[in-house]
């Protein structure tokens, strides 16, 4: 039995809520209005659930924000560089929403709008979907997409993103949760500990845009190959070139390890106090590590409890950042005879 609610209205068009839960006390709370977690609670080692997701009480506060908390982004996640890319020899100009440079959509993307939604009990699910008109952004195309959250006895929680167009465009949707595993609103995540699967990353510029180049984890700041607090290196990254993200802490896309088009680990990470940790399989290249360097105790969070610097972080799995704009990144084109199919996989445990 999925349980349903109602989370506010739009210019009168309701946004709908929902309710997964499994037989070990987890938890996920889902609206439609950008396809959205907006509650996960997982049990810790003393057997204690928190809500390791941040967020609001209120749609007005999810309409007012812009950090794009448990949303589905797109139709392109991440940034594009003056929004412009080049498709079959066409120049495209898409939104640009963060100074000269498109983000996670556009002002108008995935993460704005309401999403039509389907429960199926039979798999504890939810099915959102969206229709992306021609030109919806500047991005050509009418695509069709879906984002299915599942959750599982085996404390599995499933996200898959699926899509198809009828023209020509690029699709590259990320799922934008920050997670916190002591509990939302209980500090910063500076003590968990965090492995990710990737031996290379992509520097960036000045405007947090990749530069074109792959370099490797080895002897760097950005070496997770081997289980470290989050926070053992975060204020170095001030001095390597991370422009406006000076002091802000990480936000780089990590080319993860494993070759073909399977489930490939993405992420390992725990909290040491409460126990509660997940592992992340996804089938994407890449993964966007975002610690929440620009969040503030301005920003207050679920039952009014104020949020700070790293509160969070976010596991966006991808294609790489700007890959319209770079040949040698994996491509983000989607043909009208392909399907776009994206998948993350979290398993939850305590220890």
């Amino acid at each position: 039995m999925i349980e349903e609610f109602e989370f506010g209205k739009i210019d009168g068009v309701p946004v709908r809520g929902f309710v997964l839960r499994n037989a070990n006390g987890l938890t996920a709370r889902l609206i439609s209005y950008g396809a959205r977690l907006t509650e996960f609670h997982a049990p810790g080692r003393d057997g204690k659930t928190a809500d390791i997701v941040l967020g609001f009480d209120d749609l007005a506060s999810y309409i007012a924000t812009n950090t794009y908390f448990g949303a589905t982004c797109g139709r392109y996640g991440n940034r594009i560089r003056n929004g412009r890319f080049s498709l079959d020899g066409k120049q495209v100009q898409v939104d640009c929403n963060e100074g000269a440079n498109h983000l996670h959509g556009g002002r108008a993307g995935f993460d704005r709008k309401i999403w039509n939604a389907h429960p199926d009990a039979g798999k504890n699910a939810v099915v959102f979907s969206i229709v992306s008109p021609d030109g919806d952004q500047g991005f050509p195309g009418t695509v069709h997409l879906t984002a299915t959250y599942r959750l599982t006895d085996d404390n599995v929680l499933d996200i898959s993103m699926r899509g198809t167009t009828d023209a020509p465009t690029i699709l590259n949707a990320v799922h934008h949760t920050y997670w916190n595993l002591a509990g939302q609103g209980s500090g910063d995540v500076r003590d968990q500990r965090l492995r990710l699967n990737a031996d290379f990353y992509t520097p960036v510029d000045a405007e947090l845009i990749t530069t074109g180049e792959v370099l490797g984890v080895a002897g760097t700041i950005f070496d997770f190959r081997e289980a470290k607090p989050i926070g053992t290196d975060i204020d170095a990254l001030q001095d390597v070139g991370t422009g406006n993200l000076v002091g802000g802490g990480y936000d780089h896309n990590w080319c993860l390890n494993g070759p073909g088009d399977g489930l490939r680990l993405c992420a390992h990470v725990a909290d040491p106090h409460s126990g509660r940790g997940f592992e992340l399989f996804t089938n994407e290249p890449g993964v966007q590590f975002y610690t929440g360097g620009y969040l503030d105790q301005k920003v207050i969070g679920k039952r009014g409890l104020p949020y700070c610097r790293f509160a969070g972080y976010t596991f966006e799995t991808q294609k790489f950042p700007n890959s319209p704009n770079v040949a040698h990144f994996p491509s983000s084109i989607l043909r009208p005879d392909e399907v776009y199919d994206h998948r993350m996989v979290f398993r939850f445990f305590a220890e």
